[in-house]
């Protein structure tokens, strides 16, 4: 059985891993150990779907981008910081903008 930390569910937060440049397409005055490895980035988001950690995932970010990749981390927080969010603040910034949008929508139909 999957603990909590290895699998994640829709709607959760959690980090993904995938590579932006294989070593081919990146810049040709690297070392030559540094441009024989791919560039790799990691996106926080909301998980789409249901997966555990290994699997392919596509994530929405914060800002709405939709990003695919390897799902390396469940509740994934910020340590250089304030450590892992709590779970009740995570969706405030995506719903106060939803709320924004409606808000707008009305004022401008009602111009």
């Amino acid at each position: 059985m999957m603990s909590d930390a290895e699998r994640c569910f829709e709607g959760d937060w959690v980090e993904v891993e995938r590579v932006l440049l294989e070593p081919a397409d990146r810049a040709t005055n690297l070392p030559d150990d540094t441009a024989a490895q791919p560039l790799l980035v990691w996106v926080k988001g909301f998980a789409r779907t249901a997966a555990a950690v290994g699997d392919q995932l596509e994530v929405e970010t914060m800002t709405g981008r939709l990003v695919s990749g390897r799902l390396t981390e469940v509740n994934p927080g910020y340590f250089h910081t304030f450590g892992k969010p709590a779970p009740e603040l995570t969706h405030v910034g995506r719903d106060l903008r939803e709320r924004l949008a409606v808000y707008r929508a009305h004022a401008k139909a009602g111009e």
